[in-house]
């Protein structure tokens, strides 16, 4: 029993140390900006992706403290109780508190991972409050976007160079062509700081509509209606993919979301408005008709030429 205590007792003290010489080094990695073969999960632009951040943080981090404690106690070990051969054993078959111990705390790990992470899930479905609606539609193999409300609608499709590229066999380079088949002819502007909901279909087969920046992926299912939100906080350019095999251009479907101030989002919106066409001219009225000759005033007197209907004959008809 002696040694067992011992043993626990020295697996704390590794443990302990090794945290501290890897917190500098954590502490680095999730400040860093993202960066080409970046080896942590990016942070994004909205609160859904914050929200993905933490939580994969704090499953990092009990990872971590997981690791050191299997791999430290398993080298601590390797070392102390190494043995001759012919050596005696130790004796004792259970240990009451560790069983407890290492009970109770997985336990008690997975409920504060669950809470939080359950809460934040529910949040990211919640699209109440929004304060515009957009609708995303998938087909093969392009993307149709309808501002609701808003009568503003157009299709997103692979950029005519990167759809050059690719047909003519060319082999793109980073320098020349640094957003190869990930540019679109149209993409889809929001205003920051603006909760957006998000309505998702699709017209043929399924798609997957994901913009990692934005911390969500929601499918695209035809006869379906999927919801999402997104409140992007810092302007710029996000891109992102259709995220589920649709075919054979199912590679060639980038998405690209412009995330514009709400002034420039007004106006842009305005500008693709279609323009109501001019009402038409009023058709010059006719001229007037000459003036009819007025009607026989029927109450005058008969005239000397017209007997009347009802005058006596001038002369009786002589008798036979």
């Amino acid at each position: 029993m002696t040694q067992a205590n011992g043993f626990f007792k020295q697996v704390t003290r590794l443990m302990g140390a090794a945290c501290a010489l890897l917190a500098p080094a954590l502490a680095w990695a999730q400040s860093a900006d993202p960066k080409p073969w970046q080896l942590n999960m990016g942070k994004g632009v909205t609160s859904s992706s914050q929200h993905a951040y933490d939580a994969h943080m704090v499953a990092l981090w009990v990872c971590v403290v997981i690791g050191i404690i299997v791999f430290g106690a398993m080298g601590y070990a390797m070392v102390k109780f190494r043995k001759s051969k012919g050596a005696v054993a130790a004796q004792f078959s259970h240990n009451t508190t560790a069983e407890i111990i290492w009970t109770v705390i997985p336990i008690l790990i997975l409920i504060v991972m669950a809470w939080p992470a359950t809460k934040k899930l529910i949040a990211m479905y919640d699209t109440r409050e929004s304060e515009m609606t957009v609708k995303v539609t998938g087909y093969q193999w392009m993307w149709k976007y309808e501002y609701l409300g808003e009568d503003v609608e157009f299709t997103s499709r692979l950029d005519r160079e990167s759809d050059r590229i690719r047909q003519s066999g060319e082999q793109p380079t980073v320098a020349a062509n640094p957003h190869y088949l990930l540019d679109v002819d149209n993409a889809l502007v929001l205003p920051v700081n603006t909760k957006i909901r998000f309505v998702i279909t699709a017209d043929d087969v399924i798609h997957a509509w994901w913009v990692p920046a934005l911390g969500w992926k929601q499918d695209a299912i035809p006869g379906l209606i999927n919801e999402a939100w997104t409140d992007i906080k810092t302007p710029g350019v996000y891109r992102g993919q259709c995220a589920e095999l649709c075919g054979k251009d199912h590679g060639f479907m980038p998405i690209v979301v412009k995330a514009v101030s709400k002034e420039e989002f007004k106006q842009w919106l305005a500008a693709r408005k279609p323009v109501a066409p001019a009402p038409a001219a009023l058709p010059a009225p006719a001229e007037a008709a000459p003036a009819e000759a007025a009607p026989a005033d029927a109450t005058a007197a008969p005239t000397a030429t017209t007997p009347p209907a009802d005058a006596a004959p001038a002369t009786e008809p002589a008798k036979a």
